[in-house]
């Protein structure tokens, strides 16, 4: 098991740029990218829900980091974070009623029909939230992060013990200020045996992502694994791969599309896996793979209401800057790719 591995020797006032960005990215991310919100909405949306967001995506992306663990650990902590958010923190994977005061409200019908005996959930919900959560809130902030760095500072901690410290704490009171909020606005609080059983998934998805199979002790500051041949699919096809994962995931309603979205997850998942090991894969690939979620929720932004009700013109400006952001941000990092001095080698996972 290789020791755990110390933060870049860089100074903080390089180290910290791109542990901000995290931070301010992931709430953006989960609650804005899909247009849940117009665009005069974005900054408060941001400030407010940072430290839940961002601080979750930071202790994530440096606990990864820090062991010398890749993507599979990333999303697996990523789902255990979206097994806290739901079953926990809002606890809106129990709360039939969570949506009534939303535009949304008209879901919860769909959401019955696979709705779980004996633990009150709905397996429509939970693919949906936790599902989101992985893609959205986590995994796609993390690569477009990392895809704006060196090859060897994105696979480097940003953060030493006393930023971790602090970035927990910040999560922690960012979580009980939205449990507090939901609480009091909802009056409602999940049963024992649902908070048993969604704490037990989370532990065993954290559990799962600690297991020293996912670290590997790395040959030199670049290069974390020994590739394998075979062949790799451009960057734009893994992309492509992974819209089609993500539209596939709410494809077909009831008990069909829950098996439908995991046989989805599964093949794409597979795919990524197997061609992540071979030589041919880099930065761009998994840039591509990660921020494909981004690009179809911006697409269906336009598709879709704010949780408020707003006027056609306020939404429209709210999308279209849905669109401009996130084609900014996947186009920056793939511009920052392509430049020479960023080396672009494989990565961890």
């Amino acid at each position: 098991m290789p020791a755990e591995r110390r933060p870049d020797r860089l100074p903080l006032r390089r180290r910290l740029p791109p542990a901000v960005a995290l931070l301010l990215l992931a709430p953006w991310a989960a609650e804005c990218s899909w247009g849940g919100f117009t665009a005069d909405e974005f900054l408060l949306v941001i400030i407010v829900l940072a430290p839940m967001y961002g601080g979750a995506a930071l202790l994530i992306r440096e606990t990864a980091r820090h062991l010398g663990a890749g993507w599979p650990a990333i999303v697996l902590l990523a789902a255990a974070f979206g097994v806290v958010q739901a079953g926990l923190v809002d606890q809106s994977l129990f709360n039939p009623d969570f949506l009534d005061d939303t535009e949304f409200a008209d879901t919860q019908a769909t959401a019955e029909a696979t709705r779980v005996p004996g633990l009150g959930f709905s397996a429509r919900q939970a693919v949906d939230y936790v599902g989101n959560h992985v893609l959205l809130s986590i995994c796609a902030p993390i690569a477009l992060i990392e895809s704006y760095l060196g090859a060897v500072r994105r696979l480097r901690p940003w953060l030493g013990r006393p930023g971790l410290a602090v970035v927990t704490l910040l999560y922690l009171a960012g979580s009980a200020l939205i449990f507090s909020d939901t609480r009091g606005s909802e009056g409602f609080l999940a049963s024992p045996v649902q908070l048993a059983f969604a704490t037990a998934l989370a532990l065993a998805l954290i559990g799962t992502a600690l297991l020293p199979r996912w670290r590997h002790r790395p040959r030199s500051p670049l290069v974390t694994v020994a590739p394998a041949g075979g062949w790799v699919p451009r960057p734009v096809l893994v992309g492509l791969l992974g819209m089609i994962g993500y539209f596939g995931l709410g494809l077909v309603p009831g008990w069909p599309g829950i098996a439908v979205a995991v046989a989805v997850a599964a093949v794409a998942g597979g795919l990524v896996a197997r061609w992540s090991g071979r030589s041919g894969w880099g930065q761009r690939h998994v840039l591509a793979a990660a921020s494909a979620s981004l690009v179809v929720a911006a697409g269906f932004a336009y598709a879709v209401p704010t949780y408020a009700p707003a006027t056609p013109a306020a939404a429209l400006v709210g999308d279209v800057a849905i669109s401009v952001v996130t084609l900014t941000l996947i186009g920056g990092a793939w511009w920052r790719l392509r430049r020479p001095t960023s080396a672009d080698l494989p990565p961890a996972g």
